[in-house]
């Protein structure tokens, strides 16, 4: 049970913090003349708020007995949630600003696409093991339409993939630019490397689309060029087109770290896509309000440093 849930924020606002300050130190000093000595105010100022708390907690509080106050039953079971309170309170006012990674325990909600998914979350995740070995990973997926109600409502800490152009609210940096590969099953097709446009064209294709549109995205994109492709299979993930290539005479089009790190898993050659489509880049996006969580701050980095270990694209299909 979140205990934040049960806060009741309209009673408390007219209670002041003060006033708890004041219970406490009389708890401590049981005396009006050395309380408000410790509190820095005049006796009368510290006789104004042990009277303003009777009022509000209909009770006594302190009574004198003798040349001594003595808490009452009220106060003694008041005393020890007020002074957890304050306590809680100051450790919250003097917390420094640094994350530790070597001790942290945190969990870090990412909001990724599907290619993130796969080539920045296992990797991210073994660098995080070694040098933040307390912390874990909450991967939750994101498009173009939930993305922004997910950073909003604080669902997630990063936006992966898919948050360009940014709106006010956001920060936000280009991790890579987006180029894609042609993957297929060379005893399906006899394609040569690099592919031709015209082989390329007279394909069929397996495409990323994750709206009801079977041309998905790089249909779409081809067709701002005049071209229509032959699109017989399209999947909201990455996966399915691979295997889908491995089974079929297709053309898998997918990210070309994707065809790095997968397609040969699949037997499948890759090469590069043989026209030129501008796809948006792959971005990292967060909240204003986040930009300086000292913890976050620190896990940009680290992605920062994962994305830099992968090759650059201009190196990826030439490898192959």
């Amino acid at each position: 049970m979140r205990v934040m849930d049960n806060i009741d924020h309209f009673n408390l606002r007219s209670f002041d913090l003060n006033l708890m300050v004041a219970f406490d130190a009389m708890m401590q000093e049981l005396s009006v003349t050395k309380s408000a000595e410790k509190l820095r105010i005049g006796q009368s100022a510290m006789s104004h708020n042990l009277s303003t708390l009777r009022v509000l907690l209909q009770d006594d509080l302190f009574v004198r007995v003798g040349q001594k106050m003595q808490p009452t039953a009220k106060a003694r079971a008041l005393a020890g949630p007020v002074r957890t309170a304050l306590s809680q309170a100051q450790n919250a006012l003097q917390a420094s600003d640094c994350f530790d990674p070597a001790t942290a325990e945190r969990v870090f909600r990412l909001g990724v696409t599907g290619e993130m998914e796969m080539i920045l979350l296992p990797v991210l995740l073994r660098h995080l093991q070694i040098h933040a070995p307390g912390t874990k990973l909450l991967s939750r997926t994101i498009t173009t339409d939930s993305v922004d109600p997910m950073i909003n409502n604080g669902e997630i800490d990063l936006a992966i993939g898919c948050k360009s152009p940014l709106q006010s609210g956001y920060f936000g940096e280009v991790l890579f630019k987006s180029e894609v590969a042609c993957c297929f099953n060379p005893n399906l097709l006899n394609l040569g490397r690099p592919l031709s446009r015209e082989d390329y064209l007279a394909s069929r294709h397996a495409v990323l689309s994750q709206t009801g549109n079977v041309a998905g995205c790089v249909g779409d994109a081809l067709q701002g060029l005049g071209i229509n492709l032959n699109v017989v299979m399209a999947a909201p993930d990455f996966m399915p087109l691979l295997a889908a290539a491995r089974n079929a005479p297709i053309i898998a089009t997918v990210p070309c770290r994707i065809a790095t790190q997968y397609a040969p898993l699949f037997g499948l050659s890759f090469c590069q896509m043989p026209i030129e489509v501008g796809f948006p880049p792959v971005t990292m996006n967060w909240a204003v309000w986040t930009d300086k969580d000292v913890g976050l701050v620190w896990l940009r980095d680290q992605i920062r440093t994962v994305i830099a270990s992968i090759a650059p694209e201009d190196h990826l299909l030439a490898a192959e």
